[in-house]
């Protein structure tokens, strides 16, 4: 365990579009710095996905000193950040999770809905943005919140879970299959599956609730193109759990963290508090 070591800290400014690799980040409330804060809705609100429309995953983005880049082919746009002009706010959903957010982006809208063939608005969080973790998996009630990502405010996935899995694919696929913010070296297989609570820096965080896979899984991050039915299906021989009735899929854990305000970087040790 003394060997284990962050090496990789990914964040995905909107959601289910493509993400970005840093060296570091803050770690915040609702999870790193940007994460999903972001996000893609029709126009009632509901949130759009990977799982409609692939080719997001192949919108790359970048994060510069007061906006967004967003490219699709020679296309690109600017998304600032001003966080001083108000938007208008809208109702917008997450899987069942209803909550307020901003739309002031007529432009980038018709940008995204010009790419992706469909009409979307694009939505961001504002300080009215108040959505809480479900309670039944939170560790402080009163403070555990989340941005526009699924459920929780950070992914962590160890890379000999992965490791584990591409010795059993015909095919080896990469960790961005699985978009997490966090990935660990220098653990067994599966090892975060038994973890509790962790130290990366002076930020504790808490292992809440195993990762539930989907088709998303089987779409190339770099292209967008959906590429048959793995590696889902292989996990589904060894990594299938019923719970609620539902047979579901895991691979990877849900964290909370403790306290926020400090900074988290890739080669930082991981201090096992908990198993």
């Amino acid at each position: 365990m003394s060997n284990a070591t962050l090496s990789e800290i990914n964040i995905y400014p909107i959601k289910s579009l493509g993400g970005i690799s840093l060296s570091e980040t803050l770690v915040e409330v609702c999870g790193p710095r940007y994460d999903r804060r972001w996000m893609l809705a029709d126009a009632q609100g509901r949130f759009i996905t990977q799982r409609e429309f692939p080719k997001m995953a192949a919108l790359r983005l970048s994060v510069n000193e007061n906006h967004l880049n967003v490219t699709a082919g020679d296309e690109s746009l600017d998304i600032p950040f001003d966080t001083e002009t108000v938007g208008n706010e809208i109702g917008v959903e997450v899987w069942g999770s209803f909550f307020t957010a901003e739309t002031r982006y007529p432009q980038a809208s018709q940008w995204f809905s010009d790419i992706l063939g469909t009409n979307c608005q694009l939505v961001r969080m504002n300080q009215n943005s108040n959505r809480a973790v479900n309670p039944d998996y939170a560790v402080n009630k009163l403070k555990d919140k989340v941005s526009f990502a699924d459920g929780y405010p950070y992914l962590l996935i160890g890379e000999g879970s992965l490791s584990d899995l591409n010795s059993k694919l015909q095919t080896p696929v990469p960790m961005n299959r699985f978009r997490p913010n966090l990935v660990v070296s220098g653990v067994d297989p599966f090892a975060e599956d038994g973890w509790k609570k962790i130290r990366i820096g002076s930020t504790i965080f808490h292992f809440v609730k195993p990762c539930a896979r989907c088709v998303m899984t089987t779409i190339d991050q770099q292209t967008g193109i959906p590429e048959g039915k793995e590696p889902l299906k292989t996990l589904a021989t060894y990594r299938t759990v019923k719970k609620d009735g539902e047979n579901r899929i895991l691979f990877g854990q849900n964290l909370i963290a403790e306290n926020t305000g400090s900074t988290i970087r890739v080669g930082d040790s991981v201090e096992i508090l908990g198993e």
